[in-house]
């Protein structure tokens, strides 16, 4: 399927862009003419890095086609403006002082508030009916990936809904105070917007659901005067972090990030929108479940609802 369109994201110093009309069958000449137009850097000045730690894409052979590069749709390219072979013949080799190395740290920081030296990503955990509780917790740990994280975190929203009967009454939960703490303390029920509420509290930080399939950005807790937002892409059933990746490799990766930060919201934004292009959500009136109560197969939100309702079973997973 060397014909296949291969869809692209650049990230480069005037901010992330799509780079369009380029196939598997392209060739690397072709993608350095595409990168040069979009971001007007010279051909033989464009240095390509992809994955993390960002490691150069060799991209000498011109008449390679992109098929023979280790990138496919959907993949995010870090494009820099390699002047170093320029700098040491005209200037030497650079050497730095404590002052200097201090000036190039604070320099990096800057940037990596204003999201103008990385890339936002998306990190893609099992779809085992706890991602969201893994998604969250990554996030909240500086991008430390733990799967066994999911019950203490269903454990830590059951204590506060069972302490909070008032707030969290059979109307908000849709079923019991004690009938839902017993739910949500089963590996196989899934989280969503209740949940969600109740993280944001319970860490103090804003959590911005970007929507796949409708733009829309849910952000809970907004109105709590949080000082921290971390993210979450959301494509109909499954939840995914979106971490940011550095371009140095000696900056650590985040997940948190100012409040104010609305560089970093527009490229989340952006990551939905490209999603959605390449159908990276799910109808949810129209994909497969099945009951795992009574093992009925359903479609659809709509019928599973309608089964919860006739039947009281409530624990549903992907078929």
């Amino acid at each position: 399927m060397s014909g296949q369109p291969l869809r692209l994201r650049m990230q480069a110093k005037g901010g992330p862009k799509l780079l369009e009309g380029l196939y598997l069958a392209s060739t690397v000449g072709r993608l350095k003419e595409v990168i040069s137009d979009t971001a007007n850097i010279p051909k033989h000045l464009i240095k390509i890095l992809m994955g993390y730690p960002p490691k150069v894409i060799d991209i000498s052979n011109e008449c390679a086609q992109l098929s023979s590069l280790p990138v496919r749709s959907g993949d995010t390219l870090i494009v820099e403006e390699d002047n170093t072979a320029v700098d040491l013949v005209e200037h030497g080799a650079p050497s730095r002082s404590g002052s200097q190395d201090d000036r190039l740290d604070t320099l990096l920081h800057h940037q990596l508030e204003e999201g103008a030296s990385g890339i936002l990503t998306r990190k893609v955990v099992p779809a085992d009916n706890s991602c969201l509780f893994t998604s969250m917790h990554l996030v909240m740990n500086d991008g430390a990936y733990d799967l066994s994280a999911a019950p203490h975190l269903r454990e830590v929203i059951a204590q506060i809904v069972s302490r909070d009967p008032a707030t969290y009454s059979e109307a908000i939960l849709g079923k019991p105070n004690h009938s839902y703490c017993k739910w949500i303390r089963d590996k196989n029920s899934w989280g969503g917007g209740i949940e969600l509420s109740i993280l944001s509290q319970y860490f103090n930080t804003e959590i911005a659901v970007v929507d796949t399939q409708s733009g829309r950005v849910d952000r809970f807790g907004e109105d709590q005067n949080y000082q921290e937002r971390v993210f979450l892409i959301y494509d109909g059933i499954h939840y995914d972090p979106l971490i940011y990746e550095p371009i140095d490799a000696h900056v650590t990766l985040r997940t948190k990030f100012s409040i104010t930060n609305d560089v970093i919201l527009a490229q989340a934004l952006e990551l939905a929108s490209e999603a959605k292009s390449i159908r990276q959500f799910t109808d949810v009136e129209g994909f497969s479940l099945r009951c795992l109560a009574c093992q009925t197969p359903l479609r659809g939100q709509r019928e599973a609802t309608e089964h919860a309702k006739s039947t009281g079973h409530i624990n549903f997973g992907e078929y």
